[in-house]
């Protein structure tokens, strides 16, 4: 049922503000997501730069003590004695180290307490670790690791300190042993071997113990570089202390980490790193132990990666655009080294040799938007879930208005008859299977509804009954009756059928063969030909009104239907009425088989014209096609005015002989005086064609005994505009667009 049909459309209301709400909710998304990013980019940048504003600020402050240190007049000299002198690469154990190292070692510890270090070492230009503070004697099979060497290079050229971010000392530390001693040239006869535990500096040394390193020239007194100093820094006191004192929320966090995405300060999320696996459970630490990459899922949430290669994946997208050299501030959500979706900012430190990222979980940043949202989609649901209550009890009452009022018509009697079963409905009224009380035959019973009952549709309806009865030929559906009830429904009684109209039969059985078309054709023929002998035009000839069933025994007997846009055009008498209802500046009737006269609407309309309709009836019966091929009905109309149909041979398979052929042509000629002049000629002229006799009595009882067989019975009078969509259709002229 449409909603126009509601009296009351109470439901219209709150859907209206629904469709409001959904809209200003959208709007106000976008402009609440902008202002929310815009607040996200600042919030980032700030944390991102006071990090590293404050690791700027540290790194200056360790390098400038490393080089007081270095500089200090007692340090540098006896620094410059040891690295200068000619003992310190002697492997004899048992050699008693020179005065000036126990000297160096018991003036360098109370300084290294005082100023927060823990231990010192002096690393000379052949990148040798001579002494070391915790310790008064040479270390003098010692080689700087492999990873730092470019580092003390840059502090040798450049004269300047340096800082060497964490490192693990168990890993990066190389000891080499010269079987004949040290010197350049000679690493070839070099072998590695464990160092020894180094002795007890109040700290307990663990295997996922981080270090990091300061170091400053030590000069000679010629102010030549002799070698440096290297303080050792605990990065959990102050490095990774830094990076998280800047850090939002629950969820948000700073980290730092070097050129292949391996994470170099502390994760606040480290006990639950090693409840997911990408810690060991030995490791106390993230820093040094965990890479950076996109695990492709969210962890924290049971996403288990299909691959067991971790080094394959790829770096998070903030690590890895810091890496690329790309300083970035992203607030589009991606995924974190756990798999959360997290925004964030990063870049690289070229000065420091490692980059820095800052992160929150996208969730918690965007949680005011959410609450938003679901704010809009609750308000959202509930307008559209009263709407479709409104709605369903608006049409659950109209339903069991009608329900009631077809009720109460079921246990009426319409004169003699009892309706038994609903089998159609259309615009004009309802068809029921009755039965007629005293001769208990079943009949077709058409009535008008109380609610389609306007005065327009009554005329029409009961001036379609006056016409109709007056035919009485065995092709014509007859009528046996009609009246109205004393509540007003107009009905008639007609013969009830069970067969198929030629619309379903082309939909289900495609084209028919030549012989079956000439048959139904001209028994249509013999129904136009009474129709017309009385004066009337039945307007409306389609394949929807066409019924073929088995009538008193004979296959194939053709019915013609509802003549509803009936016209009489020879009727004097009834002049005004024939104007009234059929106005020259309407166009009605199926626009595929409405003839040419008809859509110019210059009130020339003839038997002729039915006979047009008859034509694209056989086309179509021949071709399983229309005449015409377009996409509306102006369109249709204009073909009918303008185009000539293609001939029908040409659109299907089905063998068509040249007369029949050329006799649907001539029946569609756009000048009426060149078509066939009545109906009883054109039916000579059609069992005159070649196959007129091919469909036999024997072929018609033999398909009928199979469509009986395959096919359910069908009742007829099922409305055209309901059962094949090829309705009927009315056109104001006046009115219509051009």
């Amino acid at each position: 049922m449409m909603p126009g049909r509601f009296k009351l459309p109470m439901w219209v209301l709150p859907l209206a503000i629904a469709a409001l709400a959904a809209v200003l909710g959208w709007w106000g998304n976008g402009r609440l997501r902008e202002t929310i990013e815009g607040e996200l980019k600042a919030q980032l940048s700030a944390t991102l730069n006071a990090n590293v504003t404050a690791l700027g600020i540290w790194t200056t402050n360790q390098t400038r003590l490393a080089t007081a240190l270095a500089e200090d007049p007692t340090v540098r000299t006896l620094a410059s004695q040891i690295l200068q002198s000619p003992a310190r690469g002697r492997r004899n154990l048992n050699f008693q180290p020179p005065v000036e190292l126990e000297q160096f070692v018991n003036d360098l510890r109370p300084r290294l307490r005082q100023l927060g270090y823990e231990i010192a070492q002096l690393v000379s230009t052949n990148y040798l670790v001579v002494a070391n503070s915790d310790r008064a004697q040479w270390v003098g099979n010692t080689l700087v690791s492999d990873a730092h060497t470019n580092k003390f290079a840059e502090l040798f050229a450049a004269g300047q300190p340096v800082i060497i971010t964490p490192f693990k000392p168990e890993m990066l530390t190389q000891h080499r042993a010269a079987r004949n001693g040290f010197g350049p040239g000679r690493t070839n006869d070099l072998r590695r071997f464990n160092r020894p535990p180094p002795p007890n500096t109040g700290r307990s040394r663990r295997g996922d113990e981080t270090l990091m390193q300061v170091a400053a020239p030590v000069r000679d007194a010629s102010e030549i570089i002799v070698g440096a100093l290297a303080l050792i820094i605990n990065p959990d006191k102050e490095f990774s202390h830094i990076l998280s004192v800047a850090r939002s929320g629950a969820s948000g966090e700073t980290y730092a980490f070097d050129q292949t995405g391996l994470m170099i300060s502390h994760s606040r999320f480290d006990p639950q790193l090693r409840q997911l696996g990408l810690l060991d459970v030995t490791n106390t630490s993230s820093a040094l132990n965990l890479r950076l990459h996109d695990p492709g899922g969210d962890l924290t949430q049971g996403f288990h990666p299909t691959d067991f290669e971790p080094g394959a994946r790829p770096l998070t997208l903030l690590v890895a655009s810091a890496v690329d050299g790309e300083d970035v501030v992203e607030v589009q959500p991606s995924r974190d080294y756990r798999g959360v979706r997290v925004v964030g900012a990063s870049c690289w430190l070229p000065q420091f040799g490692f980059g820095v990222a800052t992160q929150i979980d996208a969730n918690e940043a965007y949680r005011p938007l959410r609450i938003l949202q679901w704010v809009f989609v609750v308000l959202v649901l509930v307008l559209l879930l009263c709407a479709t209550a409104l709605f369903v009890f608006s049409y659950a009452n109209l339903a069991w208005q009608r329900r009631l009022s077809e009720a109460e018509l079921k246990l009426k009697q319409l004169g003699q008859y009892t309706l038994e079963e609903k089998i159609g409905a259309g615009g004009m009224g309802v068809v029921y299977r009755a039965r007629h009380a005293l001769l208990r035959r079943e009949t077709a019973v058409k009535l008008l509804l109380p609610e389609r009952a306007d005065a327009a549709a009554i005329a029409r309806f009961e001036r379609e009954v006056c016409l109709t009865c007056q035919l009485t030929h065995p092709n014509t559906i007859q009528v046996y009756d009609y009246g109205r009830t004393p509540d007003g429904i107009f009905y008639y009684a007609m013969e009830f059928l069970r067969g198929v109209n030629l619309h379903d039969l082309i939909t289900r059985f495609g084209p028919q063969p030549e012989g079956r078309v000439v048959y139904i054709l001209a028994q249509i023929c013999d129904s136009l030909a009474e129709a017309h002998a009385l004066g009337l035009i039945h307007r409306d000839i389609k394949p929807a009104n066409i019924f073929v069933c088995r009538r008193g025994g004979v296959a194939d007997c053709v019915k013609v239907l509802d003549f509803g846009l009936v016209h009489e055009y020879r009727a004097a008498e009834a002049e005004g009425t024939s104007l009234a209802l059929a106005n020259d500046n309407v166009i009605e009737g199926t626009p595929w088989f409405t003839p040419p006269e008809a859509i110019r609407g210059v009130g020339q309309i003839d038997p002729r014209s039915d006979l047009y309709s008859l034509g694209a009836l056989g086309y179509y019966l021949l071709t399983g096609q229309f005449i015409f091929d377009a996409e509306s009905i102006p369109e249709i109309h204009q073909k009918q005015l303008d185009s000539a149909p293609i001939p029908p041979h040409e659109r299907t398979a089905n063998p068509i002989s040249l007369e029949l052929e050329q006799l649907v042509l001539c029946c569609l000629e756009k000048t009426p005086e060149l078509r066939p002049q009545s109906a009883g000629e054109l039916q000579q002229l059609l069992l005159a064609t070649p196959a007129a006799a091919s469909w036999t009595p024997e072929a018609r009882t033999f398909w009928w005994d199979a469509y009986d067989y395959q096919s359910p019975i069908s009742p007829t009078e099922t409305e055209a505009a309901q059962s094949t969509g090829l309705a009927t259709v009315s056109i104001d002229l006046e009115n219509r667009m051009e």
